[in-house]
């Protein structure tokens, strides 16, 4: 994929929650919220200050986090559905298994 996302901006992959509860019951796509939770597979190279001066992102391409609920813009990038957010919408990063 040839997309570089801009200033503060990452480029994120929705990652997918279990479809089982941890009481095994199978929940439907139609009850399924949209994970919250994904991979950055993109980011620009920063802010910069009001001097000009850049500021480093915090993410890096292969990092797990956590974002809100309302975080973001879809996009559709090479048939995958993805998401376009700035830094600051990230809650974390998820660190281990």
């Amino acid at each position: 994929m040839d997309f570089k996302p801009l200033h503060d901006r990452v480029l994120v992959r929705r990652i997918d929650s279990d479809e089982k509860t941890s009481g095994g019951l199978i929940i439907p796509d139609t009850a399924k919220e949209k994970p919250q939770e994904g991979e950055v597979i993109g980011v620009g190279e920063g802010a910069r200050k009001d001097s000009g001066e850049l500021i480093a992102m915090a993410v890096k391409e292969g990092d797990r986090i956590l974002f809100g609920k309302w975080s973001g813009t879809e996009v559709k990038l090479d048939g995958e559905d993805l998401l376009i957010m700035k830094e600051s919408d990230i809650l974390g990063v998820l660190s281990g298994k």
